[in-house]
Order: structure tokens, then C-alpha cells, then sequence
């Protein structure tokens, strides 16, 4: 069977709520004096998601700050359970994100050490390869010193390359890509590409419409929590891009049917919720 033909993930009706606690004075001075207010409110960043994507894809979710892309990307890397409906996965996804942290306190070497263990690489195949990873950071003797005194750029060169260190079958990259120079940029998108060659699956979230369409297939533009558009990457940027220039008015693509007896199915189920 064609890779592309499988499916890596399924999103079925995706709902996820935010519970903000407003500030404690005026919080409790409505509660108790007023007797109004309950001291909290609810925030919902994403609101009836529906979609899939297959094996081998390389998709981007695209949208203004706080339309939903970051919540959606963790909620299916398994880090934020849904409020309601489901999320499924044929594989563990690996969520590679800037602000990431390792061990500030520990040296660029440690963290090598310690982010490979942490992705399940034997500890001999870490010994084996840790030049490698070290030389693909290009931080030289920066490795000796703690990676509190690194700069973003820094910390971010040495969380990609750690990251990226195994093949992941899931792969989830929020702004990574973003940070650092031209020539690492290219390097890291380099050793994207060959992850998604990888038969891998890939979600980029990202506010770059030259790396969504140097990197990705598909395009996703979430609006408001809601799912605005789903296709080849030219056509939703050009939709998403005339709608933040207040040229076209947003309006919700169609949700595919839910199929329990698809045989290309994801099998393995992800922070499933239904709804109270």
C-alpha cells in the first residue's frame, strides 16, 4: 500500500478549552461583594476541528497569533487533552517547539546527552553520535558552557538538532524554523525534507509563507479556533493573506465524514474526550 494512501492522523470534531483565571482582586471583590462573577472564564481556541492527513504529508497550519495553531499542534502531540471529540494517531508524535526548554543549568553537551535519552536512543547509539549532533549545531566551544547563558537562537540550533536526531514518523515543528541564520536555516530545512522522504508525517506551524511553501504540500488556516481552509499551500495562503488585508470574508470549509471501519485508519488513540 502507498504510504500516502494510510493515514498518520485523524482529528474528528476537536474541541479545547481554556480556563483563565481573572485577576484575584476584582475576581473576589465580584464573587463576594457583588455576588457576580465566577473569578474565571473560558477561553475556547479550538472549535470543531475536523481533518486528516496521511502518511508521507508535509502540512502547514497557518493563521493570525491566537487563532488555535499551538493549542491544535499540542493537542495532537498528546500535551493538551481535548474538551471534547477525539484525536488519533497510527504513531507517537514528537512536538519540536522554540521554547522547548532543556536543562538551562546543564551544558550544551548534557543536554545532547540527556534530550537523546529522552527520545528512547541507546545510550551506546548517543556515544556514537554525538559529534554528529554536536557538529550540526554549529556552537563549537559554546557546548562547554551552561545553556542558560545561550542566546534564543542558540538554545533553539541546539533543541532542532537534538529533535531531529532520531526519525520520527510524526513530526510536529512549531516556529522552528524561523530562528537562526540563512545557511542553518537551509541546513535544518535540508534535514526536514529528509524526514518527510522518510515516509514521515509533518505539521509545520508557521507565519512564513516562503518555508510553508518551500517545505509543505497542504496548507491548513485556522481562524478563530475554526478550520477556514484546507488545500495546496498557494491557494490557502492567497485566501488567508487577502482575508488579513480585509479583502475576503472567512468561511469554514465542509468536515470530511468520520469513518470507524476504514481500513487505513490510524490505530492508536490520542487524549480522546467526549463531550459532557
Amino acid at each position: 500500500m502507498n504510504d500516502r494512501t494510510r493515514l498518520a492522523i485523524s482529528v474528528r470534531d476537536l474541541y479545547v478549552d481554556y480556563e483563565i483565571v481573572e485577576q484575584r482582586r476584582s475576581a473576589i471583590l465580584d464573587r463576594v461583594v457583588r455576588r457576580r462573577g465566577t473569578g474565571h472564564r473560558v477561553v475556547r481556541a479550538v472549535k470543531g476541528v475536523t481533518f486528516d492527513i496521511h502518511e508521507g504529508e508535509a502540512v502547514a497550519l497557518v493563521g493570525t497569533n491566537g487563532s488555535g495553531k499551538s493549542t491544535l499542534a499540542a493537542s495532537i502531540a498528546g500535551l493538551l487533552r481535548p474538551t471534547s471529540g477525539e484525536v488519533l494517531v497510527s504513531d507517537v508524535p514528537r512536538l519540536l517547539g522554540v521554547g522547548s526548554a532543556l536543562m538551562p543549568g546543564s551544558t550544551g553537551w548534557t543536554n545532547i546527552r540527556i534530550g537523546c535519552l529522552a527520545l528512547g536512543m541507546p545510550g551506546d547509539e548517543i556515544e556514537e553520535r554525538l559529534s554528529e549532533i554536536a557538529d550540526f549545531t554549529e556552537l563549537g566551544e559554546a557546548l562547554d558552557r551552561p545553556m542558560r547563558t545561550y542566546s534564543s537562537g542558540m538554545r533553539a540550533r541546539l533543541h532542532f538538532a537534538i529533535a531531529t536526531a532520531v526519525k520520527p514518523r510524526i513530526l510536529i515543528i512549531d516556529e522552528a524554523l524561523t530562528v537562526g541564520d540563512a545557511g542553518f536555516k537551509a541546513k535544518s530545512a535540508a534535514r526536514i525534507e529528509g524526514l518527510v522522504a522518510d515516509a514521515g508525517t509533518l505539521i509545520l506551524v508557521s507565519h512564513s509563507p516562503g518555508e510553508i511553501r518551500r517545505q509543505c504540500s497542504r496548507a491548513l488556516w485556522l481562524d478563530k479556533g475554526m478550520l477556514r481552509d484546507d488545500g495546496p499551500p498557494n491557494k490557502v495562503l492567497s485566501r488567508y493573506e487577502k482575508h488579513v488585508a480585509g479583502a475576503e470574508p472567512p468561511q469554514s470549509v465542509a468536515a470530511p465524514m468520520a469513518s470507524s471501519t476504514d481500513p487505513a485508519s490510524p490505530t492508536t488513540p490520542r487524549d480522546t474526550a467526549t463531550a459532557p
